[in-house]
């Protein structure tokens, strides 16, 4: 780059001095250009604008990240004890127990106890791969292998916590960087219950309409919940919707059944439900119900009904999502809602390989990652979705 003004190779060291005297001289900058004023009709020094050089920001625009969940509500037990995809680890569960009368004289026997088991298999695995010509990070303005590296990074974090809120909601992805959109029929190991089903759910923690009796509307009861806000002074439940409280209690309510300890639970939901909640009751926006200190990896509130309640984009959303108006027959536009114990859900992951080496058809360097990871349900009796849409 020519300092026209000065007369001599603008450095990192006088690039001030550059914009300076630039600007000092009645040019202005715009979005990190320089530009000069309009040209006067009839002035004809300089015409093709040449002594204005273009000058990049050293500033990057950033793009938004989202909030990953997944780390808080899943535990990690098994987190050490993968090493390459298609391991598969073994889980014992508690042996039950049969509780028999006594009299004076009985004869006791013994039963024998069961060593059942089931297993979680790490069968998914993400890979990045970029590369860096000499010359382009040699003169590059801004370091673009710390910023691919750092976009990276969130990207693979971003579809593992897609993909695993899609797992544990009983849907799957159709393409990868996407929300769960179809339903999850693959069995990943083997079932933790065997009365569960294809998606490793059990049938009564999965709400739908027919789950609300005051809801009178005529689609089919596996249709999505029409949900609505209850707003101050009603007398009555209504009878085409229900209220984001009334599913949240009704969640709880089945864990409770299910003696899923308090201690624990927490809640997943969409920007749409979250909104929803928020217009029913306005205290749910207040600092006093949430954590002190802001939020944190999308925690909105600290404890409603006994849960943490987290609001994620990358729950499932299915044809044009949740936010589709209508209190009957939506079976193909609807979002899911989750919510469990952190006990409920297994994830085990890890960056396999790292690496950096030179492209041997240029010179440049490679930089590439992948990574491994493994979810298992382990406990479907403490796991509750629902599939809703804005009435």
């Amino acid at each position: 780059m020519i300092d026209f003004t000065l007369g001599r190779k603008c450095t990192l060291e006088n690039y001030s001095l550059l914009c300076f005297v630039f600007s000092s001289q009645s040019l202005h900058f715009i979005g990190g250009l320089i530009m000069a004023f309009t040209t006067a009709t009839g002035y004809g020094n300089l015409p093709n604008g040449n002594f204005s050089p273009v000058i990049y920001s050293k500033k990057v625009q950033l793009a938004f990240r989202k909030s990953t969940v997944c780390g808080d509500i899943t535990n990690s037990d098994y987190f050490g004890e993968i090493a390459s995809q298609g391991d598969t680890v073994k889980i014992i569960k508690e042996p039950e127990i049969s509780v028999s009368q006594y009299a004076r004289g009985t004869n006791v026997t013994a039963q024998d106890l069961e060593d059942e088991d089931f297993s979680l298999t790490i069968d998914k695995a993400n890979y990045f791969a970029f590369k860096m010509d000499d010359i382009e990070e040699a003169h590059s303005h801004v370091n673009f292998m710390d910023l691919a590296t750092n976009r990276a990074a969130y990207r693979l974090a971003d579809q593992h916590d897609q993909e695993v809120l899609g797992y544990m909601s009983g849907y799957k992805q159709s393409s990868l960087h996407s929300q769960a959109d179809a339903l999850n029929t693959t069995v990943n190991g083997t079932k933790a219950v065997s009365t569960a089903g294809s998606n490793e759910l059990l049938s009564s923690m999965q709400l739908h309409k027919d789950d609300f009796g005051n809801i009178t509307t005529s689609s089919a009861g596996t249709h999505s919940i029409p949900l609505a806000a209850r707003l101050p002074g009603a007398t009555a439940l209504p009878t085409a919707t229900a209220s984001p409280a009334m599913v949240v209690a009704r969640m709880a309510r089945l864990l409770d059944q299910q003696q899923v300890d308090k201690q624990g639970r927490w809640i997943v939901v969409d920007p749409v439900f979250m909104e929803i909640l928020a217009d029913e009751d306005s205290r749910f926006m207040n600092a006093d119900f949430g954590e002190s200190g802001g939020l944190r990896n999308g925690l909105t509130i600290n404890n409603f009904h006994g849960f943490r309640v987290y609001s994620s984009s990358n729950l499932p959303s299915l044809g044009t999502g949740p936010g589709t108006s209508g209190t009957a027959n939506q079976l193909t536009n609807f979002g899911v809602i989750v919510a469990g114990h952190d006990s409920a859900v297994a994830t085990a992951e890890q960056i396999n390989k790292t690496e950096t080496y030179r492209d041997p058809d240029s010179f440049a360097d490679i930089v590439r990652g992948m990574h491994l990871y493994g979810r298992k349900i382990l406990r479907p009796e403490a796991i509750v979705t629902a599939r809703y849409n804005a009435a």
